[in-house]
């Protein structure tokens, strides 16, 4: 399932190493105690097979969030490559400050449970559970950042993962010991699922906005299919199926760009295994939802899983050190059943911010398969007040996107990206991170 995939590490990282490692944050003058100076040394990464060496520190390895279960996910960490001890830390779920990569939960990527029947128990409030006692003893073995400011990314499912980890912080919070009380200030997502509904509706609406689908199918899509309930009709089911007809042939998650064709198959029609009960509850139960992300390069999930198994690389990298009998895979194919996952974020995002937290949503304009449009139909679902209208955002001389302020929320667009911004746009990503951990509002006119 594409929205449960674990982070692409080696492509991700790339990315953001280059554009967003200067805003990392490294220790501060705190002296550490020689047992977490061993766990930490013991978990750099010191080299990677075939990548040039980096002026940096990164690294990688697993947190125990269940002993009597034997559930461990695993990460990956870098630090700034300027003054790393004066910024913030940024967890990225999917996925511009000390940047730490999860890989959550267990059953994707290198995570992993010693207990089988943890696979068929998962949903949104274990998850939830395990990434936050996972950054509790993160801390504990990094504790030189415990008092800078903390910052929770991420994209597509992350909708959910982000806000509740976000709300179980600062539940928590509430009554945590000093020593495990985590510095929260606020949370970032990009195309985000969010809203059963309005996802779903503004999928449609996109589609046919942007030529993809005909006026006869969205008309019977808009008559025959209820949103808002998960049960189906037959005629929806038809109407639906014609709908992601169009998705075989062209990449749902960025409209425009080339799909990667090795020999004569095409990423973009790699069907994934379903999910029970994930969300959305109606489009989920469609293959055309169950399709492997592609992107530009549309052929870099394709390269990475080769590299991520590699024997050498999770040496490297302390990974796999429990022989997981399964690869390494882009999107997990361990996770056929998913117990919990609501249908609205939002009471959760009022909730957080009611509470201080500093919240945005970003939206790469190019992606179908959580489009703008299901976004805007969203945020509008939460009736916040317009602070500042609609106004055009700048990188350099060129029009970034679009962005609004609303009392409590900023959302912006990002111009020409698909489902995962940094991929398409990494420099345009690196400036709405940068303003984002800064709390600065995005430039509105070039410079």
């Amino acid at each position: 399932m594409a929205l449960l995939n674990s982070v692409n590490l080696l492509f991700l990282s790339s990315i953001f190493v280059s554009f967003y490692g200067v805003l990392s944050t490294s220790g501060n003058n705190r002296v550490l105690s020689p047992a977490v100076l061993a766990r930490q040394k013991a978990d750099q990464v010191t080299h990677l097979p075939g990548q040039p060496s980096v002026k940096f520190k990164h690294y990688a390895g697993y947190v125990t969030v269940n002993e009597t279960h034997g559930r461990a996910l695993f990460y990956w960490f870098f630090e700034a490559t300027h003054k790393p001890e004066e910024q913030p830390v940024l967890l990225w779920l999917n996925g511009a400050a000390n940047l730490l990569f999860l890989e959550a939960p267990v059953g994707v990527g290198f995570s992993y449970t010693n207990t089988s029947s943890d696979l068929s128990q998962l949903g949104d409030k274990i998850a939830a559970k395990d990434s936050y006692k996972f950054l509790v003893n993160w801390f504990r073995r990094f504790p030189q950042f415990k008092s800078h400011d903390f910052h929770i990314a991420g994209e597509s499912y992350a909708g959910h993962y982000v806000p509740q980890l976000a709300e179980a912080i600062f539940d928590n919070n509430k009554k945590a010991s000093k020593a495990d009380y985590i510095n929260l200030k606020g949370f970032i997502v990009g195309n985000a699922l969010l809203d059963d509904d309005t996802d779903q509706r503004g999928m449609i609406d996109y589609a046919w906005d942007h030529a993809v689908i005909s006026d006869r199918v969205y008309h019977n899509v808009k008559v025959n299919c209820n949103f808002s309930s998960p049960n189906t009709t037959d005629a929806c089911n038809a109407a639906l199926n014609k709908y992601f007809g169009v998705y075989r042939i062209i990449d749902m998650y960025s409209l425009y760009a080339p799909t990667c064709v090795n020999g004569t198959t095409s990423t973009t029609n790699i069907q994934l295994p379903a999910i029970q009960s994930i969300a959305p509850k109606t489009l989920s139960k469609f293959d055309g939802w169950h399709r492997k992300p592609a992107g530009y390069d549309p052929c870099a999930s394709d390269y990475t899983e080769v590299y991520m198994n590699r024997p050498d690389v999770q040496k490297a990298l302390h990974a796999n050190v429990t022989k997981i009998p399964y690869p390494w895979t882009h999107c997990s194919n361990n996770i056929s059943l998913w117990a919990d996952s609501p249908f609205s974020m939002l009471p959760v995002i009022k909730k957080l911010i009611d509470g201080g937290l500093r919240a945005w949503v970003f939206s790469g304009d190019t992606d179908g398969r959580i489009p703008v449009t299901s976004t805007r139909y969203t945020l509008r679902k939460l009736g916040l007040k317009t602070i500042q209208e609609w106004t055009p955002w700048y990188y350099k001389q060129e029009v970034g996107g679009w962005t609004i302020e609303y009392d409590g929320l900023t959302f912006v667009t990002i111009r020409g990206a698909g489902h995962q911004v940094p991929t398409f746009k990494p420099k345009q990503a690196l400036q709405l991170i940068r303003h984002f951990l800064a709390n600065l509002k995005l430039p509105t006119s070039p410079f």
